[in-house]
């Protein structure tokens, strides 16, 4: 199996700005929402591109995350809007 295969996607909104590029977002629903709750908030890090070209996440941003298999934790790799 690829990585693409097992990676699932979810999108957010921002909830609050932590120390050291870490974010609380909320779930939106999704069409294909499954295991994930909608409306979880969950903890959030930013991926190693966005911090690289230094890309602001703020509160009320809606992002787009990688969640982990293990639960808990996502990584943020786009910013919508």
């Amino acid at each position: 199996m690829s990585d693409s295969e097992d990676t699932k996607t979810a999108n957010g909104v921002v909830e609050e700005v932590l120390p050291d590029s870490l974010f609380r977002v909320r779930l939106l629903p999704q069409e294909e929402a499954g295991e994930e709750v909608v409306g979880e908030l969950i903890l959030a890090y930013l991926a190693g591109k966005m911090r690289l070209h230094r890309i602001r996440v703020l509160v009320g941003d809606h992002v787009e995350m990688v969640l982990d298999p293990y639960g808990g934790r996502a990584r943020i790799v786009r910013r919508l809007t």
